[in-house]
């Protein structure tokens, strides 16, 4: 098993139920096109490592101040002062936090040693129908180093999954689905207008891709966020189901309700995040958005 085609991770993810079948291993790649105002993974948009500054773990122990060549960290009036705009993103003052205040999220990894690691956990997969995942961000946003993850796990007859936003392209999807048992694919938005609204991107070639993945004879489960106030209305609901009614390739619709977990992520990477609801969607009113879906496919619908 070798390839030594490398890319940038920001978590592998180990006994993972909620990206595919059985027990996966999901492995996050960082980079993503879209620029969606609810992200759950801030700290997955840019393609390169970053450092995260958690406030509430500082020590005030001083270490980084002297480990910063850039001298980002200063200590001033009893506090911490991290200046991020002069940040070389190196990583030393995240290897010398003890409290865990610092850290650096992105590693170069080659796709061999990602394979490696996802193969300790092999024993779990053939048990219960896992394996593999790629996640991000958006994995084919690094295609050749995704790529190459999907052609090693498939060397080693391991189950792969790959979750997409759709916006890359075709000739990389088309690609991926030699190697790919199924696609989890996102649509965040069936408007046109409010997806590019949402996201910062129009959707045309987003659902123009899912349809060719369809038409290859791909396996497909949509994904969908669903977050209160920006597309939880019927139109939506009805388009999805519609989507999914007339894709032979679509198994199943999977809801995902808004989660607020973004925004201490955002915080700590220095970004904001568009979308500021604090609240958990709760489990009654997710289960009306799945059959309001449901009302309009004969595909079955979860909440994820």
């Amino acid at each position: 098993m070798e390839s030594g085609e490398s890319g940038v991770i920001f978590d592998i993810q180990r006994f993972s139920i909620h990206d595919g079948p059985g027990i996966r291993t999901t492995v996050f790649l960082k980079g993503c096109p879209l620029g969606c105002v609810w992200c759950h993974n801030p700290e997955s948009k840019a393609g390169e490592p970053e450092i995260a500054y958690y406030a509430e773990k500082c020590a005030l122990c001083a270490a980084c101040v002297g480990l910063c060549p850039s001298r980002c960290h200063e200590m001033a009036g009893g506090a911490h002062v991290f200046r991020r705009e002069g940040c070389a993103r190196c990583g030393r003052c995240a290897q010398g936090c003890h409290a865990g205040a610092m850290a650096l999220i992105g590693r170069e990894i080659t796709a061999g040693e990602a394979i490696a690691e996802v193969l300790k956990d092999e024993v779990f997969y053939s048990h219960s129908g896992g394996g593999l995942t790629l996640s991000g961000g958006e994995p084919f946003f690094q295609g050749a180093f995704a790529l190459a993850l999907l052609r090693l796990a498939k060397e080693r007859n391991l189950h792969a999954c790959a979750e997409t936003c759709g916006a890359v392209p075709w000739e990389t999807l088309r690609r991926a689905a030699e190697f790919t048992d199924i696609f989890l694919y996102d649509v965040k938005e069936t408007s046109a207008e409010r997806h590019r609204a949402c996201t910062g991107a129009a959707n045309g070639a987003i659902l123009s891709n899912l349809e060719k993945l369809d038409a290859h004879g791909a396996r497909i489960v949509l994904r969908c966020p669903i977050v209160p106030g920006l597309n939880d209305r019927e139109d939506h609901f009805a388009a999805l189901g519609a989507l999914a009614g007339r894709l032979r390739g679509v198994e199943r619709v999977d809801i995902e309700p808004y989660h607020p977990l973004g925004l201490s992520k955002a915080a700590a990477i220095g970004k904001p995040q568009l979308y500021e609801g604090r609240s958990l969607t709760g489990k009654d009113v997710s289960a009306e958005w799945a059959r309001k879906v449901e009302r309009h496919t004969d595909k079955p619908v979860a909440v994820s």
